[in-house]
């Protein structure tokens, strides 16, 4: 791989993806006493960032997390508005990460694997058919959602305990990840300068 390739893999240089998990970050660390209006910040924070990447010129496809967001986030506050004491409100954590799994899951069975849109907002379009891009994108994605999923099972585990383990959990369901995708493009990124020095 190039040294441009390389600079393709740089999938994190603009906080890409905490845009686009900002509203799962926001839902999560607000006190749960507040999940009404912890989901409507979230929904308009959704809104706004799907408005933007649609103004920015991107494709439907490549905003899996963005519009599974939205549309989470309208249900979830309908649901918090009209009924503040439903018994799902102590699941309400395990679903966000479910959510999140199944959206992750679905977009590696479309092959289009959820990543891949976010690298693409870094990365010339030269590079998103190159096969490291590609490859980087499933191994990082599979990722994401075993965090997402095994994150789904500790919450729900969690569902009925103290906030302060649930609120630990979510963050680490994004943390986990997070760390990994920096190490692992670093990986990328060494082997694609030692095999151009080569």
């Amino acid at each position: 791989m190039s040294q441009l390739e390389c600079r393709g893999n740089e999938e994190l240089s603009d906080m890409s993806y905490l845009r686009t998990f900002a509203p799962w970050i926001v839902y999560a660390i607000i006190p749960s006493a507040h999940w009404q209006w912890a989901a409507l910040i979230a929904l308009i924070m959704s809104v706004v960032e799907v408005a933007r990447q649609l103004r920015a010129g991107r494709t439907l496809d490549a905003l899996m997390i963005e519009i599974g967001s939205l549309v989470f986030f309208a249900a979830l506050t309908a649901l918090a508005f009209a009924d503040p004491n439903t018994a799902l409100h102590p699941y309400s954590p395990a679903l966000s990460s479910g959510v999140l799994a199944l959206i992750a899951l679905v977009s590696l069975a479309l092959r289009k694997p959820f990543t891949l849109g976010i690298a693409k907002q870094t990365t010339p379009q030269e590079l998103w058919d190159n096969p490291v891009f590609i490859r980087t994108s499933y191994v990082l994605t599979s990722v994401w959602a075993a965090s997402f999923v095994i994150g789904c099972i500790v919450l729900t585990a969690l569902a009925h305990a103290d906030s302060t383990p649930r609120t630990i959990a979510q963050v680490l369901a994004f943390v986990i990840p997070v760390v990994f995708t920096i190490r692992y493009v670093a990986y990328i990124q060494s082997k694609a300068r030692t095999a151009a020095e080569a």
